[in-house]
């Protein structure tokens, strides 16, 4: 059984179509990626499968029950979203990392201390008494990562998490992040226009262009054999900037 699908999904601006799937599933504890230049629709499906934005049609299904519009708060409750930007509160780093365990009823020391073992595991434990605003790039993505494993979700989404950081930053916090996955095998869908950040983590991936599948399969399948001219294009630049990728 497929922890989450969806089936003919579309979305759409006016007359222009963003986004035409026949079908995505994702299999309990597998990492997912989907990729795609700009505009692809990657976010578009991302925000479908995690409930927060309702397609025009289609049917999604979690745990093989569709999902009808009164069950969307309880299942979101199951699930965690990392977008590009943290999206931080304005509070420390503790309070942020715990807001989601206190608003689902935890007492607040057990809170606390699940806070900081997050904190901990993405090495920003010294920072946890710190103003969130007051954090840099690296250490906020570092506190919405913690922050979105502190609720222990069925299912974690990631919108470009690696997005907008200089190199080493994004390699440290890269090896970081799959250390994570690695030990607690959480099922997870992000997107990416990067790769380097494909290849290292997921084990399936679909691209996207103009809003429709054309391509799935392992990201050593896609790279090396893309389906068509504008996905070899994008293939393309990738090889050129880190020729050693496979």
């Amino acid at each position: 059984m497929y922890i989450i699908e969806g089936f003919n999904i579309l979305v759409k601006s006016k007359d222009k179509v963003l986004l035409d799937v026949n079908r995505v599933r994702l299999n309990r504890g597998e990492v997912f990626a989907v990729i795609g230049p700009n505009g692809a629709g990657k976010s578009t499906l991302l925000r479908v499968l995690a409930l927060l934005q309702p397609p025009q049609n289609g049917e999604i299904y979690f745990m093989g029950q569709k999902v009808k519009p009164p069950d969307r708060i309880r299942l979101r409750r199951r699930m965690a979203v990392v977008f590009q930007e943290p999206l931080l509160l304005d509070a420390t780093v503790i309070e942020n990392v715990a807001v989601g365990l206190r608003i689902r009823g935890m007492p607040a020391q057990a809170a606390r201390k699940k806070a900081e073992y997050w904190l901990e595991k993405f090495k920003v434990g010294e920072l946890r008494d710190r103003w969130a605003r007051a954090l840099s790039g690296g250490e906020a993505k570092r506190v919405s990562l913690a922050r979105a494993f502190a609720l222990e979700p069925e299912v974690l989404f990631l919108d470009e998490p690696f997005a907008n950081l200089d190199a080493p930053l994004r390699e440290s916090l890269l090896a970081d992040f799959s250390e994570v996955l690695r030990t607690t095998g959480v099922t997870t869908f992000f997107v990416s226009h990067d790769l380097r950040e494909v290849a290292l983590l997921a084990g399936r991936v679909m691209a996207l262009i103009e809003g429709r599948p054309v391509q799935e399969g392992t990201p050593k399948e896609l790279i090396d054999n893309p389906a068509n001219e504008d996905l070899a294009r994008f293939v393309g630049v990738w090889k050129k900037i880190m020729p050693g990728l496979f």
